[in-house]
């Protein structure tokens, strides 16, 4: 019934029903990223665009500039450009051999590129360098990329990212899709129970990274 009232209330005050619907579906669209955020920001490509004329001219201002490479490298991989990227990255692999988030953003590639065994070898030496790079994500990302062809080794890496960062709720949700993948509904569901509780038990600062995870854990133990 509100949401009548506020069609008819701005259909009334632009004199337009298409606009009202355009303007119910913007502010649907802004409390949906405040408050879930599950639908694709509309800024971020821009944004990204901008940062990536940024840096390509910097580059050519001074083709040898590290940072900017590494900043661009990243930029690439946002927007699924992985040989780009790790074209990019490999350039500058001997400045960088101690850098645990360059190993990881290189393993980002190489799994994304399909060569497992390279991707995985890369992801353990930025762990090996530091165990807690990037909150965790290797584990992740290993875990995503692992899971159809060594589902075992996927929840190992699960479990090692639940044992360095023990307030992420996307941890656990993942785990519940491995189980699921593996025929283990019951695995799976409590996977997605925990995922749940966990997020119920964030402070309020965090919850809004982790509200995602939390809701598709919700659905999926409805489905």
């Amino acid at each position: 019934m509100s949401k009548l009232f506020l069609f008819f209330g701005l259909t009334w005050l632009f004199a337009n029903p298409f606009v009202a619907i355009i303007v119910i579906l913007l502010l649907f669209y802004v409390l949906e990223r405040r408050f879930i955020g599950l639908s694709p920001s509309l800024v971020r490509p821009w944004r990204r665009r901008r940062a990536m004329a940024k840096w390509k001219r910097q580059l050519e201002i001074s083709p040898y500039d590290v940072s900017a490479k590494l900043e661009l490298a990243r930029l690439l991989i946002e927007t699924g450009k992985y040989n780009q990227a790790l074209s990019m990255l490999q350039s500058f692999q001997e400045q960088m051999e101690h850098s645990a988030e360059y190993w990881s953003d290189l393993g980002v590639c190489d799994l994304a590129l399909g060569r497992l065994e390279d991707g995985e070898r890369e992801m353990n030496q930025a762990l090996l360098i530091s165990p807690k790079v990037k909150y965790g994500q290797p584990y992740l990302r290993l875990a995503a990329a692992l899971a159809k062809k060594d589902p075992a080794k996927a929840i190992a890496y699960l479990k090692e990212f639940k044992g360095v960062n023990s307030s992420s709720c996307e941890a656990y949700y993942r785990l519940g899709e491995i189980y699921s993948s593996l025929g283990k509904p019951e695995e799976a569901s409590a996977a997605f129970r925990e995922c749940r509780h966990l997020y119920r038990t964030l402070p309020k600062y965090m919850k809004r990274h982790e509200r995602r995870w939390a809701l598709r854990a919700f659905l999926r133990n409805r489905a």
